[in-house]
């Protein structure tokens, strides 16, 4: 099944500058399996998005269909087909 992923400015350095990504997604389609999936082809974003254990960066934000994910399943959350998941790194400054 196929998932639109966004990338933002910021980290399309590691996307040799795509600002989106078709995805095939495995069954079950989740948001993890979906990472899962583009850390096998951008293994930088992957460390951005992710840590050592595939835990979610909780200084990034993943929106499945404008639905922010940590309100849903976290990792665990369904992809329905055709989805599309917007990361959104926090921004800091003074």
């Amino acid at each position: 099944m196929k998932v639109k992923v966004l990338i933002p400015g910021v980290l399309r350095a590691a996307t040799d500058g795509a600002a989106h990504l078709d995805v095939e997604v495995p069954d079950p389609a989740t948001l993890g399996a979906a990472l899962d999936v583009l850390a096998d082809t951008y293994p930088l974003l992957d460390r951005r998005l992710r840590d050592e254990r595939a835990t979610l960066r909780r200084y990034v934000n993943f929106y499945v269909n404008g639905e922010e994910c940590r309100r849903l399943a976290g990792p665990a959350t369904p992809l329905p087909a055709g989805a599309e998941i917007q990361i959104l790194p926090s921004v800091a400054g003074g």
